[in-house]
């Protein structure tokens, strides 16, 4: 005959082996080829982040990436624009959010030289939890077509730019404005000036839900 105290250890060993098996699927790798990546899909996987619909977040496995290439990685010079007056950006709503141009971004890549305008948002700048954000947003060759139409953005910290005057522009890190995954959303548009000549593979492609 079992004992009560046999059989509280055998209970015991029975839930401990399954709280083992559910912290073990809970513990899946994240998908992505980088930490980055990671990220972004913890992000838009986690429903009180994600700007995802729910019909789409219910199927959700992650985003399309380019495949990492570190040729997208370069380094940029900065030539500041101080002063610049902040106007209001169009977006993709009646919302018109104030930016300045904080400088120019020069670099190379594939070896052809190229020129970016960075932008300093007036609301996150008197915010002094995001005065550091700075915002690059552009559109190239594939927007429209493997990247989403309205551009991709890219983040640059003031923090992280260097005595020199130089920064990384990772290709690689970049992602698409929300409103290409909801509607819902109000989301700054490429200026013009900020549309590059070469096809950039690499980053976030178009959200296809």
């Amino acid at each position: 005959m079992i004992s009560i105290k046999m059989m509280k250890n055998i209970l015991f060993i029975i839930t401990m082996l399954l709280l083992t098996s559910c912290n073990s699927k809970s513990k899946r790798p994240l998908l992505g080829n980088s930490p980055y990546q990671q990220k972004l899909n913890a992000t838009y996987k986690d429903a009180s982040k994600s700007p995802l619909k729910k019909k789409d977040l219910k199927g959700f496995k992650g985003l399309d990436f380019f495949p990492i290439d570190s040729s997208y990685s370069v380094l940029a010079s900065l030539e500041r624009t101080p002063n610049t007056p902040y106007l209001e950006m169009a977006t993709t709503t009646d919302e018109k959010p104030y930016y300045r141009e904080f400088g120019i971004l020069t670099f190379t890549i594939k070896e052809k030289k190229m020129q970016l305008t960075l932008y300093q948002s007036l609301e996150e700048y008197e915010n002094p939890l995001y005065k550091d954000y700075l915002f690059l947003p552009f559109t190239d060759e594939t927007s429209g077509e493997e990247s989403y139409g309205g551009g991709r953005y890219m983040d640059i910290f003031e923090s992280k730019i260097s005595s020199n005057e130089t920064i990384e522009l990772n290709f690689n890190n970049t992602y698409n404005p929300y409103c290409a995954y909801n509607d819902e959303y109000s989301c700054p548009l490429t200026p013009r000036k900020n549309h590059l000549t070469i096809a950039i593979k690499a980053g976030v492609k178009d959200f296809k839900n």
